[in-house]
C-alpha cells in the first residue's frame, strides 16, 4: 500500500485528528458510535485495512475509560450481570476477525444497518420494543453473535449492543457502563485478532496512537454532556444516532455492493 497511509501528510493527519474528536466526542455523550463513525471517516481517504488499525488503540483506551468510570466493582457486577451477552460478543468476534480479509463486509453493512434502521426507527415513531425476562438468554445468544460477527469484520459492534439495551431498558448509567464493559472486552480481543492478522502491525499502528491525544479530549468534552443528560432526553439521543449509524451503514453497505 501507498507509504502515505502509514507516514501521513499534515492535511491527512489534521482530517484523521478532527475525525476522532468527533467521533470520541459523541461516544463521550451517549456512550457509543466513535469507531462507527472513525472507520467511515478514516476510509474516506484511507485503504480499509490501515483505518480499520487507526481505530484500534482509540477505542481500547476510551472503552477501559467509560467501562471503569465508576469503579471496579460496578464494572465487574455489570460484567456478570451481563456475562452471557459479553461472552458471546468475544467468541464471535476473534472468529469473524480472522475472516477480515478475505470476506466481503458489503451484504453485512448493508443487513446490519437495515436492522438497526428499522429498530431505531420504529422507537422514534413511539412504539417500545423490549425484551421479555423469558426470551433474556436467547437474546444474549441471538444478538450477541450478530455485535460480535459484525465487530470482528469492520470494527462496529456498538449498534446491536445498543438496540439489545434499549430494549432491556436498562438504565442511563447502567448502559453506558455496560457498554463500556463490552466494548472493551471486545477491543481487547479486536487488537489481539489484528495482531494475528498482520492488520495492526509496525506500518499502521503509529497513527493509532497518535489518535489517542484527540481520543482524550473528545471523551472528557462530551461525557460533561452526557452527565447533564435526563433518561429521557438520553434515550432520545441514542435512538437518534443509531438512526444515523444505520443508515450510514446501509451506505456503506450499497457503496461496496456496487
Amino acid at each position: 500500500m501507498d507509504s502515505l497511509y502509514f507516514a501521513p501528510s499534515p492535511l491527512i493527519l489534521g482530517v484523521a485528528v478532527i475525525v476522532t474528536l468527533v467521533a470520541s466526542f459523541v461516544k463521550g455523550a451517549i456512550g457509543f458510535a466513535m469507531p462507527m463513525i472513525m472507520i467511515s471517516g478514516l476510509a474516506s481517504f484511507l485503504p480499509a485495512e490501515p483505518a480499520l488499525a487507526a481505530l484500534l488503540m482509540p477505542t481500547l483506551v476510551s472503552n477501559l475509560w467509560q467501562a471503569f468510570r465508576s469503579g471496579l466493582r460496578p464494572a465487574l457486577q455489570s460484567a456478570w450481570d451481563y456475562r452471557v451477552y459479553l461472552c458471546v460478543v468475544l467468541v464471535v468476534i476473534a472468529l469473524a476477525a480472522q475472516l477480515v480479509r478475505g470476506l466481503p463486509q458489503g451484504a453485512l453493512f448493508l443487513t446490519l444497518g437495515l436492522v438497526v434502521t428499522v429498530f431505531a426507527l420504529v422507537q422514534v415513531v413511539g412504539l417500545r420494543l423490549h425484551i421479555p425476562p423469558h426470551r433474556r438468554r436467547l437474546a444474549d445468544i441471538g444478538i450477541g453473535a450478530v455485535a460480535g460477527f459484525s465487530g470482528g469484520l469492520s470494527g462496529v459492534w456498538g449498534p446491536p449492543t445498543v438496540m439489545y439495551l434499549t430494549a432491556v431498558n436498562a438504565p442511563k448509567v447502567e448502559a453506558i457502563r455496560v457498554q463500556g464493559v463490552v466494548y472493551l472486552g471486545g477491543a481487547i480481543v479486536l487488537v489481539a485478532a489484528h495482531l494475528r492478522t498482520g492488520v495492526f502491525n509496525a506500518q499502521t499502528a503509529p497513527l493509532s496512537f497518535l489518535l489517542l491525544v484527540p481520543m482524550v479530549f473528545g471523551m472528557w468534552a462530551g461525557q460533561h454532556v452526557q452527565d447533564r443528560l435526563d433518561q429521557a432526553r438520553f434515550r432520545k439521543a441514542t435512538l437518534v444516532v443509531l438512526v444515523l449509524a444505520g443508515l450510514n451503514l446501509v451506505r456503506r453497505g450499497v457503496e461496496t455492493l456496487g
